[in-house]
């Protein structure tokens, strides 16, 4: 009974945090719209959301000597990662191919517990995945604008092996028995995040009188200051915290599936905030992710077989994507989480 109770807290999690970070592009794009470049956005969200952590990391500072090598993991890939690949592959192939490719992690994810850590990797998990990135292939439209260019390819491979990270490192901080909190994780791997896409985003020539102003939302005049602080807030705080927390509880790869729900919600959203117009193939690829990700978590994880391949887990003792990535997102990226 408890298990199943902690099981279903993790999905809730996890749904909450895929709502959180889809959220984020429809928040974003009227701020892109207004003026802001896309970089500068992401460096907003990511500096401001680290500022407001900034408590966190000082209580949990003793994951500087505990953690090095989680922390900064966490920050590189499932922060930093996530985000400047993905923008960077948005420059040289359409935003539909680039995001199908990323949400290529949750696949990924099944790979490196199969073959990489030597963990069995449930029937339902992988039929979940492969209906998952079928169904994202439709809410993207995929087709609308192929176009291959091998160097903007491989910038959404590498988001993706980012949002690996995510989901990864966010499983090991917490199965070790000496667990760092994840809060402490996220407001160093924003720290570490923050830092990385200054040097990449070089805020100092942005155009911040852009933020006193308002932006329009289909139609609408929203302060970009509200804006902004919803992409601070909840598509970034609220989205690493629970995304972490409910790979914790359930696995990277049940987690991973129900992150591609992430793709769904924003076409939603901007469906009804946007007024983007949802074609009849975008509606049936959203059911099709929908199934997936009921199929993925409906069943349960797997404890590990046997050690891990190549020698001692990814993260020692004294050394986090995701997002997420897949920081899945992975902690969630994904697309919206850049």
């Amino acid at each position: 009974m408890q298990a199943s109770q902690g099981r279903s807290a993790g999905l809730g999690l996890a749904l909450a945090s895929a709502f959180a970070f889809g959220g984020s592009g429809v928040a974003a794009k009227p701020l892109i719209e207004a003026g802001l470049d896309p970089l500068h956005v992401v460096w907003l969200r990511v500096t401001g959301a680290a500022l407001v952590m900034l408590p966190v990391a000082w209580r949990h500072r003793d994951l500087l000597r505990r953690k090095p090598a989680l922390l900064a993991g966490f920050g590189l890939l499932a922060v930093a990662g996530v985000q400047a690949f993905y923008f960077a592959s948005l420059s040289r192939i359409p935003v539909g191919v680039a995001l199908l490719i990323e949400y290529l992690a949750p696949a990924l994810v099944l790979g490196w517990v199969r073959f990489v850590q030597r963990r069995p990797v449930t029937r339902a998990a992988a039929v979940g995945v492969v209906l998952a990135v079928g169904g994202l292939a439709c809410v993207v439209e995929v087709w609308a604008g192929l176009s291959f260019d091998a160097l903007g390819l491989l910038f959404a491979l590498a988001a993706a092996c980012c949002q690996v990270g995510y989901f990864v490192l966010s499983d090991q901080g917490g199965t070790e028995a000496d667990t760092a909190d994840p809060l402490g994780v996220i407001a160093y791997g924003l720290l570490v995040g923050a830092a990385v896409l200054t040097v990449v985003a070089r805020p100092w020539g942005m155009e911040w009188s852009l933020l006193a102003g308002n932006a329009d939302m289909g139609g609408t005049d929203v302060p970009a200051a509200l804006l902004l602080g919803w992409i601070v807030l909840i598509a970034t705080v609220v989205a690493y915290v629970t995304g972490v927390v409910s790979v914790r509880r359930l696995s990277p790869q049940v987690a991973g599936v129900v992150a591609c729900l992430e793709a769904v919600i924003a076409t939603v959203l901007a469906w009804v905030l946007l007024r983007e117009h949802l074609s009849a193939p975008q509606i049936l690829g959203g059911a099709v992710v929908l199934i997936g990700a009921f199929i993925a978590q409906s069943s349960a994880p797997k404890a590990p077989s046997g050690p891990v391949a190549g020698g001692p887990p990814v993260v020692t003792e004294g050394a986090a994507a995701a997002g997420p990535a897949s920081v899945d997102a992975e902690l969630p990226a994904g697309a919206d989480r850049a």
